[in-house]
């Protein structure tokens, strides 16, 4: 299961990580979203321990979301470093995703 990432903890959880980060922006409501999802947590768990995956309720979160500029959700941002490196807006396959997240390790 992807880790839950809120206004709280992102600078600890993202910003602060010594491995690169996958983060999943989205909302209950979107419909795109709920196709990423499962994707995302089964990303977590085949990157346990190279890297970090969580996501973010914009809904929950509003501070996170304005930072970062998200206007569509779902939108996946890369992290390495506590700086952005790579994005994906909308739904893509797991593969696509995998790909960029292979590339910060």
């Amino acid at each position: 299961m992807a880790l839950e990432i809120t206004d709280a903890n992102f600078e600890e959880v993202v910003l602060k990580s010594d491995k690169p980060v996958l983060v999943d922006f989205w909302a209950e409501w979107c419909g795109p979203c709920r196709m990423v999802g499962p994707v995302v947590d089964e990303i977590s768990k085949e990157y346990e321990g190279k890297a970090v995956v969580g996501k973010v309720n914009v809904d929950n979160n509003p501070q996170i979301s304005t930072q970062f500029g998200i206007r569509n959700i779902p939108a996946l941002l890369y992290f390495k470093n506590g700086e952005v490196v790579d994005k994906q807006v909308g739904a893509v396959p797991k593969s696509v995703l995998a790909q960029k997240l292979d590339k910060q390790l």
